[in-house]
């Protein structure tokens, strides 16, 4: 019997079974066929590939970010903002996962950035090919590997990396501030000029005449300055949120869903739909008329009534509205106008007129205003301050200092009793008003913060502890804020009623719908029943709302006994 030598080829090959057989022993990829084979056989499916595709997509290694990308993209206003997209491995194969886009926040004049000439939608722009630097080159490296299921690793990324920016922004404003004012003869930079002097001081004359004028005398509470704002800084809020749409997309499960396992929500059992808070009028400093104080004019629906009923409610209080205004017109056409936020805007030279007409419209759809429905006032008078008088210019003409303005506000509610909320009645600096407001309108009525408060914002505690007063928040998803800190801060803000907030510039994305259901706030605040940015938004939310019916776990709030949504407990 001859003996055959084994040629190099048959070598080459036998290592390579030697091999390969090594591979799949160690992987466990026989054991995991046959057990594939065996759990299929006994379930027969109809589609036996499919089947197979499911059951290893399930052990399969967990989809990873491989890069991030960044593009401009134009905001409901018409104002550049940035779309992140997330890329990811999965199995095997790299593929575009899903895009994101924050609210656009009007941000506060940067004067740190050394150049007058950057302005306006120049230092927004600056602001936004920042912000796309940012993601496709530091970001995007450093998420690198990273599960999209890790939200709170990324946001940790992301706020790292935000916190240097920051603080290399800070000390360089530092320095700058430092050399103008050893340039200049008197500081360049006063936001709090002097209070105006007491004419009837001079000459020693006894102070106090018991007159009310003498109140606007007392010394204005200087500004905190602003916050710095960090050009490029909307790029963490978005890169955070397409993080976690990935997240859900890859669960195959709801966006609100997702958010709520990330918090202390582990259960999707009793899920209670946020109110909506419906941008009925504006009537602010930017409409006509000399009313300034009237920011916006919010519906707020009682509990216990669907989106989709009310939607359709304040669209007829909105047609009547209109009916109204047009019938007294001498054109005929008395609404041409909508707001940045969504809502009608109206000229007015006193607030009860559009409290009238709010009334009237109500009553002739036999609308029970403060029963069915109540109002909140978004002041917004942190705009309205006119330092040089130490007043707020809330009619043209007419500034009131801040005891005055209590009065003000006190006697609008007690003549508007469905008036149930004011957001930023004040400044922030005018403790001394929001407290004596506060104390005056409870339990009807309460105090809230938008902007002159954010908890959002995370050095802001640094700046000013939570005021005892404010009843509630509203939270936004801008610039710097990160998923994980929205969830963080609703955590916190536990037995105070919070909002989720829209921005006056809104992308064309329902996203924020979904994360007012996952982080599970009270309230959201979506901005009026006109263009598509908002509306698409509302459309989500009775989406949603349907769906969770259709699952048997939708949860309903309780009707308070008061009917007074937003107003204070006892």
């Amino acid at each position: 019997m001859s003996y055959h030598r084994p040629t190099k080829e048959e070598r080459e090959f036998n290592e390579l079974k030697k091999r390969a057989a090594e591979y799949y022993m160690c992987n466990g990829v026989v054991q995991k066929l046959e057990d594939a084979l065996n759990i299929m056989f006994m379930d027969n499916p109809p589609d036996i590939y499919g089947y197979l595709s499911n059951y290893f997509s399930q052990i399969a290694t967990p989809p990873v970010v491989s890069r991030l990308l960044g593009r401009e993209l134009y905001d409901g206003k018409g104002q550049l903002t940035v779309e992140a997209h997330v890329l990811c491995i999965i199995r095997n194969e790299e593929k575009n996962v899903c895009s994101a886009v924050i609210s656009s926040h009007r941000e506060p004049r940067d004067d740190s950035v050394g150049d007058l000439a950057i302005n306006g939608n120049d230092r927004r722009n600056h602001s936004v090919q920042m912000a796309l630097d940012w993601i496709t080159e530091p970001l995007s490296m450093m998420l690198k590997g990273f599960e999209p299921a890790d939200q709170a690793g990324v946001d940790k990324v992301l706020s790292d990396f935000f916190m240097a920016r920051f603080l290399e922004r800070q000390d360089r404003t530092r320095k700058e501030q430092e050399k103008e004012q050893e340039q200049a003869t008197e500081p360049v930079r006063d936001p709090t000029p002097p209070p105006p002097a007491p004419a009837n001081k001079k000459g020693g004359g006894k102070a106090g005449t018991g007159k009310k004028s003498n109140v606007a005398e007392k010394p204005l509470p200087s500004p905190e300055p602003p916050a710095i704002v960090v050009p490029g800084s909307m790029a963490i809020g978005s890169v955070s949120l397409v993080v976690a749409k990935a997240a859900a997309l890859l669960k195959t499960v709801p966006l609100y869903e997702h958010i709520r396992s990330l918090g202390s929500h582990q259960s999707l059992k009793n899920v209670e739909m946020p109110i909506p808070m419906v941008t009925l009028l504006n009537c602010g400093k930017t409409s006509p008329g000399k009313l300034n104080l009237v920011e916006e004019v919010i519906v707020i629906p009682v509990a216990g009534q669907r989106v989709r009923q009310i939607v359709e409610m304040v669209l007829e209080l909105q047609k009547e509205i209109a009916k109204i205004l047009n019938a007294t017109s001498k054109t005929g056409h008395a609404f041409n106008t909508t707001s940045d936020s969504g809502g009608l805007v109206m000229g007015c030279d006193r607030p009860e007129q559009v409290l009238d007409l709010i009334t009237e419209a109500c009553s002739n759809l036999r609308l029970e205003l403060g029963n069915k429905i109540c109002l909140a006032i978004n002041c917004s008078a942190h705009e309205l301050m006119d330092y040089p008088k130490g007043k707020y210019g809330i009619i043209s003409g007419n500034p009131k200092s801040p005891d005055e303005l209590v009065d003000i506000y006190e006697d609008l509610t007690s003549k508007y009793p469905a008036i149930t909320a004011l957001i930023d009645p004040f400044r922030k600096e005018d403790q001394e008003q929001w407290e004596k407001l506060n104390s005056v309108l409870r339990p009807t009525c309460s105090l809230y913060c938008d902007g002159t408060y954010a908890p959002t914002d995370p050095y802001s505690l640094e700046r000013m502890p939570s005021p005892a007063w404010a009843r509630g928040f509203v939270l936004k998803q801008t610039n710097q804020t990160t998923v994980t800190d929205l969830i963080r801060i609703t955590q916190q803000l536990e037995g105070i009623v919070t909002i989720l907030g829209t921005t006056s510039g809104e992308p064309c994305c329902d996203t924020l719908s979904d994360l007012a259901v996952g982080l599970g706030v009270n309230f959201v605040k979506l901005g009026g029943l006109n263009h598509g940015e908002r509306l698409t938004k509302y459309n989500r939310l009775i989406s949603i709302e349907e769906e969770l019916s259709q699952r048997g776990i939708l949860g309903s709030k309780e009707e308070p006994e008061s009917s007074h949504p937003l107003a204070a407990a006892d």
